[in-house]
């Protein structure tokens, strides 16, 4: 059975090679992008209204290897985004010159950034992502939940799509990488 723990700052930072591992599984990136990706969490924690949930299940202590401990499944996290923040900003550049500021402003002014969403291959299709991001947007006081993801037809977009977000860019490139990317959001809270 999985249950959802939220963790602080705190705990985040010292499991963050639990983190890692499960990230580097799930997304498979470039070995040499570890370590950026490694510092980037790191300084994630530290933002305004940090707020982690992990997805853990207990191995049966009558297993074979088994102790009764929980084994992470799953964790997200996400933050209030603020000028300053680099996501924050250069999103909000883009979706000013592209919609207007006052677009911008409704979507990002007061917004909850769903940053990272990761489910380990073992556990996924099986509820546990859409699990916590409703544990992770729950009681938020932000008007919107924002995040980004791949701008390819993948379980994560169908996700997002059916809890209600919308693109508010799509085939973007964030400066200095060469991925397209999709930026969505939807209102909270989410129904």
């Amino acid at each position: 059975m999985i249950e959802f723990r939220g963790a602080g700052p705190a705990e985040f930072t010292e499991r963050l090679e639990t983190v890692i591992g499960i990230y580097a599984d799930a997304m498979n990136p470039p070995a040499d992008q570890i370590t950026g990706r490694k510092a980037i969490m790191r300084n994630h924690a530290s933002y305004p209204y940090f707020q982690c949930y992990f997805a853990e299940l207990r191995d049966s202590p009558s297993a074979p290897g088994g102790r009764g401990e929980p084994v992470v499944a799953g964790f997200a996290y996400g933050f209030r985004g603020a000028p300053g923040q680099w996501w924050h900003d250069v999103v909000f550049r883009a979706l000013a010159e592209r919609s207007g500021r006052e677009v911008a402003h409704a979507w990002l002014g007061h917004a909850f950034e769903l940053a990272e969403i990761h489910v380990h291959p073992d556990h996924q299709g099986k509820g546990i992502g859409r699990a916590m991001i409703r544990t992770l947007c729950a009681g938020r006081p932000e008007r919107s939940a924002v995040l980004s993801t791949h701008d390819r037809p993948t379980a994560a977009r169908h996700l997002y799509a059916s809890l209600g977000f919308t693109d508010l860019l799509s085939g973007f490139v964030f400066p200095g990488g060469y991925e397209e990317y999709a930026v969505a959001g939807r209102p909270l809270p989410l129904s």
